[in-house]
């Protein structure tokens, strides 16, 4: 070896490089995958969901449950009450293996059987009413984010009026004056009194989502696929129902299940005052009114139709909750 010169020597042969396995494809996600990834972590709204579910299932299939139960609502044992005061006979309203939850007072029926039926009463008024809502507030909403100009000042101020409108002094003036009314649009009794609820909470709880799908839609519209759509042709009609509908869906579904308890408050507390569903029909808020009555002779009455609605409402709230979280890229939790 010559002086300056470094001598390398390399014993054995080379390592062989190991091999590759095989390579997996990126499997993407849309964002209603991500939104049920994120929403099935959330205990709580999990658990709010199901009992929206349950409750939607008591609903459908009230009859049969109180079949299997062996009392319907209509059902009148006097029997079991003290002729003298009309009361149940026996603690906490009558409860016994046979009535679980005890009798009503005067009438003697079954006060789970009136919660089952009760149940369907609720959901039937508070789905319609936010049926209605969408409907008039998607379709306002969307018009007069798009159109703008005039249209957008009419529909908007329109909003704006009803939003300052007395609507539980409406709502009362209105329904009493259609319990005296034998009949419209070839609607009586019970369906006419649904019917009533349903518009007075539907038509002025619209405005809400009117609010909200404008705000989305002027935002929207200014956005580079709404440009590449008139660019090629494409109508308003076509813009709107095909290109900024489908980005309103999350807020409406948001929307939808926030909404659905509010009708439910709104439809018991109509019931309490005297001017909602009315018996034969069985409602949670002609029930608690019932209670009312009778608070100081017995408060367990108040208990059943009180926490039912209380589960009813916190449930709701607690699925539209989490699921607002999901559907937002930008939460934490």
């Amino acid at each position: 070896m010559s002086g300056g010169e470094l001598e390398v020597v390399v014993s054995g042969s080379p390592a062989p490089a190991e091999p590759l396995g095989e390579v997996k494809a990126i499997e993407g996600r849309s964002l209603w995958q991500i939104a049920w990834r994120r929403l099935k972590k959330d205990k709580v709204a999990m658990a709010g969901g199901v009992i929206c579910l349950l409750l939607a299932l008591i609903a459908v299939f009230a009859g049969q449950l109180s079949a299997l139960y062996g009392y319907d609502w209509k059902t009148q044992s006097p029997n079991l009450l003290d002729q003298t005061t009309t009361m149940p006979v026996g603690p906490f309203g009558g409860a016994s293996g046979n009535h679980w939850l005890g009798l009503t007072p005067v009438l003697g029926q079954d006060v789970l059987a009136g919660l089952l039926y009760g149940a369907r009463t609720s959901l039937i008024i508070s789905s319609l009413a936010t049926l209605l809502s969408l409907v008039l507030g998607v379709s306002l909403g969307l018009i007069a984010g798009y159109a703008r100009g005039w249209r957008d000042t009419v529909i908007a101020r329109t909003m704006d009026m009803l939003l300052a409108f007395p609507t539980l002094l409406f709502s009362i003036a209105l329904l009493s004056v259609f319990s005296i009314v034998p009949s419209f649009l070839g609607l009586t009794g019970v369906p006419l009194r649904f019917g009533v609820i349903i518009f007075v909470l539907g038509f002025f709880g619209f405005p809400y989502i009117g609010r909200i799908v404008r705000g989305q839609v002027l935002s929207l519209r200014e956005k580079e696929f709404v440009d590449a759509a008139r660019s090629l042709g494409a109508s308003n009609f076509r813009i709107m129902t095909r290109e900024i509908m489908p980005n309103l869906v999350g807020p409406i579904l948001v929307y939808t299940t926030l909404t659905i308890p509010n009708y439910i408050l709104g439809e018991a507390g109509l019931s309490f005052l005297g001017v909602g569903v009315t018996y034969p029909t069985a409602s949670w808020g002609q029930m608690l009114s019932d209670a009312g009555s009778y608070f100081e002779i017995d408060p367990t009455y108040l208990v059943a139709p009180g926490l039912t609605i209380f589960i009813a409402v916190m449930a709701f709230n607690l699925f539209g909750d989490g699921l607002r979280d999901a559907l937002d890229p930008k939460s934490t939790r």
